[in-house]
């Protein structure tokens, strides 16, 4: 582990290192603030990073548990993994899609078998580059397998992109606010998020009750979906994230989605699954919708499974739907869909993840880490509620009442976590956090898949004292 990178950043370089003052001031004069990068004043610079851990230029270490939102699931820096992309660069780094190379194969078969193993479906893999665009994919397969049905239902606080197509089909306002009417915006149904539902119920009654209220919009040609007479809805497909990303971790009842999916079943609606950010072990297995026992008819995954390397996406369709006869070559495309440093990267994962039992340390892990943070909530009052599925875990920031969210409390650790200043034995950390939850006040633990137990007693640690902090100022 490098600890001394002040020292790398101090010697002889064919062009002078610019401090960190001259490079904000040539970012605030020429990068876009558009993207995510200016939630706060200052971002942090980072210089290296290994493992667990980012380092600036000082050579303090920061603790990540968002991991680039769940798309470092290996660790930073990954031997095995960077070695695939190296051997990739050496040999065939680039090649036009219109042709064919060993990777692209190998790895759609891969995921099209094992798919076909879990969910009882033949299929065909597509790629494209980001998770965004490969949820654009998706909708061109669903208006295209339903007769051009634009229409979709989606989820209170899920979450799948913003470009224009995704940002119709995500709940949140404010990323389509600035772009004019979304004609085809999607139908946002009641998430069972229980910590916030209607109190007296169960999680599984609460999720049962979800369900009969998405049914009810079918009971009748009035409720405005349903044409009872000639038995179709006007509405193609249900986008789901199994466990919520950006809304907040939030884990669904253990009933709900097959309840959910035998609504859809009788009403002809698709199920099109979103793993962009929890598939690829992060709930301790490959795809997190395999905890709740329904096949989906469509699957789009991304990020993590080339450990945050060169980017890559994809879809996993029913052959009904994906076949050369229904979608034909030049359907969609992108320059970069199935380039093969991605598809070299992403298959590598996949080999090593069939090679161990990832599945059953993540959930030690993972039952080990919440342990740790319901400790923490039973010592700390702003602590809501914690909850977590594998390694996706949940810390809800609250007032003293441990119910009203509290936003600025949440930020506040943010930042505070970002000084580099916290303390375990003789040596200084800092702690990268993420924010998340419908009311931004939920820390949304990603940590790397690899992380040790000594790692996970150190966040709890540092969360500790960031906890400390927030109840003393």
């Amino acid at each position: 582990m490098k600890t001394n990178v002040a020292e790398a950043f101090s010697g002889d370089t064919q062009a002078p290192v610019r401090s960190e003052e001259e490079l904000r001031v040539l970012e605030e004069t020429y990068c876009s603030h558009g993207d995510t990068v200016h939630y706060t004043d200052k971002p942090k610079f980072f210089e290296e990073c290994e493992g667990s851990f980012v380092y600036d230029r000082t050579g303090t270490p920061f603790l990540d548990l968002q991991m680039w939102y769940s798309a470092v699931n290996f660790g930073y820096r990954n031997e095995r993994l960077n070695n695939a992309a190296h051997r990739q660069l050496d040999r065939l780094p680039q090649v036009a899609s219109q042709y064919l190379h060993r990777e692209k194969v190998e790895l759609a078969a891969m995921i099209a078998q094992d798919a076909e193993l879990k969910f009882g479906h033949k299929g065909r893999v597509h790629f494209n580059v980001g998770g965004s665009q490969a949820v654009e994919d998706s909708l061109k397969l669903v208006r295209n397998y339903t007769g051009g049905k634009s229409l979709m239902f989606a989820f209170e606080g899920g979450y799948h992109g913003r470009t224009l197509g995704a940002s119709a089909i995500t709940s949140s306002y404010r990323y389509r606010r600035r772009y004019g009417h979304f004609g085809d915006r999607a139908q946002f149904v009641e998430f069972p998020y229980h910590f916030r539902g209607p109190k007296g119920m169960s999680k599984e009654e609460y999720g049962h009750y979800c369900v009969q209220k998405f049914a009810r919009l079918f009971e009748s040609e009035y409720n405005g979906v349903w044409d009872p007479k000639a038995g179709k809805s006007e509405y193609a497909a249900f986008y789901i994230e199994p466990i919520q990303g950006t809304g907040g971790y939030v884990i669904p009842p253990m009933n709900f989605f097959v309840e959910l999916k035998k609504v859809l079943d009788e009403h002809g609606i698709l199920l099109v699954v979103d793993e962009i950010q929890m598939g690829v072990y992060r709930t301790g297995k490959l795809w997190s919708i395999e905890h709740f026992g329904v096949s989906p008819d469509i699957l789009v995954f991304g990020k993590a499974i080339t450990n945050g390397l060169n980017p890559l996406s994809g879809v996993w369709a029913r052959e009904e739907m994906i076949n050369p006869t229904i979608f034909p070559p030049g359907s969609t495309h992108s320059t970069f869909a199935s380039n093969p440093m991605g598809t070299a990267v992403a298959l590598e994962t996949m080999k090593m993840l069939e090679e161990e039992d990832f599945g059953a340390a993540i959930m030690a892990k993972g039952a080990y880490f919440l342990d740790g943070l319901k400790q923490l909530q039973k010592r700390h009052a702003i602590v809501g509620e914690v909850d977590g599925l594998g390694l996706a875990l949940r810390m809800e920031i609250c007032k003293d009442d441990s119910y009203t969210p509290d936003k600025a409390t949440m930020d506040w650790l943010c930042d505070e976590g970002m000084k580099g200043d916290l303390q375990v034995g003789a040596k200084m950390y800092g702690l990268v956090l993420d924010v998340g939850g419908y009311h931004k006040n939920v820390i949304t633990f990603a940590p790397n898949l690899l992380i040790t137990r000594e790692e996970i007693d150190l966040a709890l640690a540092l969360l500790d004292q960031l906890l400390t902090r927030a109840a003393r100022r």
